[in-house]
């Protein structure tokens, strides 16, 4: 199993060197992925920005987003154009993640409608694909940059419609931070319905999984997950207590994600001090 690594960018009040020093050190270190979470009602840096600035420091990591709230890029076009600069940037190394979203205060401050948000989702990626191929859309040709290959796009939701979606649409799936128990299930859901949607070949499968190390880590993951997931309390206690907070429960979900077959996991941060990823460096022999 991959062992990737979220940058700090979605932690309130990261300096924007913080977040790039995260992504160098990553880098060097050997994880496999550099991820970003997305949310736009939040002090968070912007996702996709976030990556385009890892680009530039970074030379082999994957950069993933983990994942994007896609239907509030209303525009495909330019959401399509965004996606493959920092690909062309990059040398090839961007994995989309996409999801439907669910908190509605992002849809608002968007002026995009949240119903039909699903059909949606499904419109853009049909569509953004078709711009990665070189279709022609004016008298210049095509929308560049041009690509010698699309991102692989991976799709997250735990719902039977979101499942469904991205087995139908997707190169893969990723869970969200509910903790093992979750992916398991999610992930048995998501492989029976791959073999229904007719796919052949191996899925990505991802999991995102927060942690926190050292002496603080019990207060870390409190103080970031009580705050990120205010505004759903029972998800946030749910997320708190699947945390991987501290070694030894760390060295616990490693392996039993690894156990149920997953493909790569993305160890999210709950602290934005760069002792965390030597920590984490350390623990997980990168």
């Amino acid at each position: 199993m991959d062992i990737g690594v979220g940058l700090p960018s979605v932690i309130r009040a990261v300096a924007g060197e913080t977040v790039l020093e995260w992504a160098r050190e990553a880098d060097r270190a050997g994880f496999s992925s550099l991820a970003t979470l997305d949310r736009l009602v939040y002090d968070n840096y912007d996702s996709l920005t976030t990556l385009a600035a890892a680009a530039a420091v970074t030379e082999r990591a994957r950069l993933l987003t983990s994942i994007l709230i896609s239907p509030l890029y209303s525009n495909t076009a330019l959401f399509a154009k965004q996606a493959a600069t920092i690909d062309r940037l990059s040398g090839g190394r961007l994995v989309l993640g996409v999801a439907a979203g669910s908190r509605p205060d992002d849809f608002r401050a968007s002026k995009v409608e949240m119903p039909g948000r699903g059909k949606r989702i499904e419109a853009q990626i049909t569509e953004a694909r078709a711009i990665w191929a070189g279709e022609r859309r004016g008298f210049a040709g095509g929308i560049g940059p041009a690509l010698p290959a699309a991102p692989p796009i991976l799709m997250g939701g735990h719902s039977p419609a979101a499942i469904n979606r991205a087995a139908r649409l997707a190169d893969g799936w990723i869970s969200g931070g509910g903790g093992v128990e979750m992916f398991k299930h999610g992930v048995a859901a998501f492989r029976a319905a791959w073999q229904a949607a007719g796919r052949t070949g191996e899925p990505k499968i991802v999991s995102l999984t927060y942690y926190a190390l050292g002496s603080r880590a019990e207060e870390l993951a409190d103080q970031y997950l009580s705050d990120y997931y205010g505004f759903a309390p029972p998800y946030a206690q749910l997320v708190l207590r699947n945390a991987a907070v501290g070694e030894a429960k760390l060295r616990a979900t490693v392996d039993a994600l690894t156990e149920i077959g997953c493909s790569e996991v993305i160890l999210a941060p709950c602290g934005a001090d760069l002792e965390q990823l030597k920590e984490l460096r350390t623990l997980v022999g990168k």
